[in-house]
């Protein structure tokens, strides 16, 4: 059903004469008879009868006047939940735990009028196709990854430098540091199931590994971070590494340390992926939020893969 013919027949219903719903549309007299006269065809009905006064609604003309009401409510609401600013920002923060979740939950302090949606993506093939098909308006990614740059339509601004973490059980050989360095990492068992090859989180540890001789092992199912700590609280052989902003919340029976790294400190860098052409104006307060309160990036002392975009 032709939406311009339904709206053309409430304003007639309501001025009760077409020349006058003509000049509301601001369109000629001609064109209400014919589309008047389209609606009656489609709905095998006459919805006005022709009087001295004007036009007058018929029976049936009564009957669908209040349906054709909200047929234009339900048509107004749904362009109205993809309008930008009318529509929730939806960004992918990867995990709920991560340090990209906790940059979100600063920007929803600071702007609490904002409405967000806040999902998760897997890999960041998914997350390009969710920005260019408008599924989302933004994405937190390492870019880009050796041999795929990001589409020329994706534009990216580096937001966080997160150092990483040594996380260790009580009975690790190095428990007790206070801080440790790469080079003393040489020869311990680093444990990360969750590194799926393909991945942007894959490429930085293939170049970690590659860089400063670590032993990083993947394998065994990923079960997730509780059963993850479990295990290094249980095995005084393996330890992993975790971002310095990743929240996490263990029993206190575990003993976990969280041990800073050094000489150089690697960091993770999370940089902020959005549509060049994406209007949404909300995106444009958390592209500015970020600039404000992002931390130095290329800091003195500090390690990135060489294929990380600069600031």
């Amino acid at each position: 059903m032709d939406l311009d013919s339904v709206r053309t027949f409430v304003v007639a219903a309501d001025a009760g004469q077409f020349q006058e719903a003509a000049a509301e549309l601001a369109v000629t007299q001609q064109a209400v008879s014919k589309r008047i006269a389209a609606l009656e065809r489609n709905l095998g009905v006459r919805l006005f009868t022709r009087t001295a006064r004007g036009a007058e609604l018929t029976i049936d003309g009564q009957a669908f006047l209040p349906h054709a009401r909200e047929l234009l409510r339900v048509a107004e609401r749904a362009v109205a939940s993809v309008r930008p600013g009318r529509r929730p920002l939806r960004v992918d923060v990867i995990a709920s735990r991560g340090a990209a979740a906790g940059l979100m939950r600063g920007f929803y302090r600071a702007h609490p009028e904002i409405d967000l949606d806040v999902v998760m993506l897997f890999d960041i093939e998914t997350a390009v196709a969710a920005i260019r098909s408008g599924a989302i308006d933004a994405s937190f990614r390492a870019v880009a990854a050796p041999g795929r740059p990001l589409p020329e339509d994706i534009e990216s601004v580096r937001v966080l430098d997160e150092p990483l973490q040594l996380l260790t059980g009580p009975a690790h050989a190095l428990a007790g540091a206070r801080s440790v360095t790469l080079a003393q990492l040489a020869g311990h068992r680093i444990w990360m199931p969750g590194i799926v090859p393909g991945t942007e989180w894959a490429a930085y540890y293939d170049d970690l590994v590659a860089e400063f001789g670590l032993t990083i092992e993947a394998t065994g199912p990923n079960f997730g971070s509780d059963a993850l700590l479990d295990t290094v609280a249980d095995t005084p052989a393996l330890a992993t590494f975790m971002g310095g902003h990743t929240r996490l919340v263990w029993p206190s029976g575990h003993g976990l340390r969280r041990i800073p790294v050094t000489d150089p400190t690697p960091v993770y860098p999370h940089s902020l992926l959005w549509h060049r052409d994406n209007p949404h104006p909300a995106l444009a307060t958390l592209r500015a939020h970020l600039a404000a309160t992002a931390a130095d990036h290329d800091a003195t002392g500090t390690w990135a893969p060489g294929w990380v975009i600069p600031r």
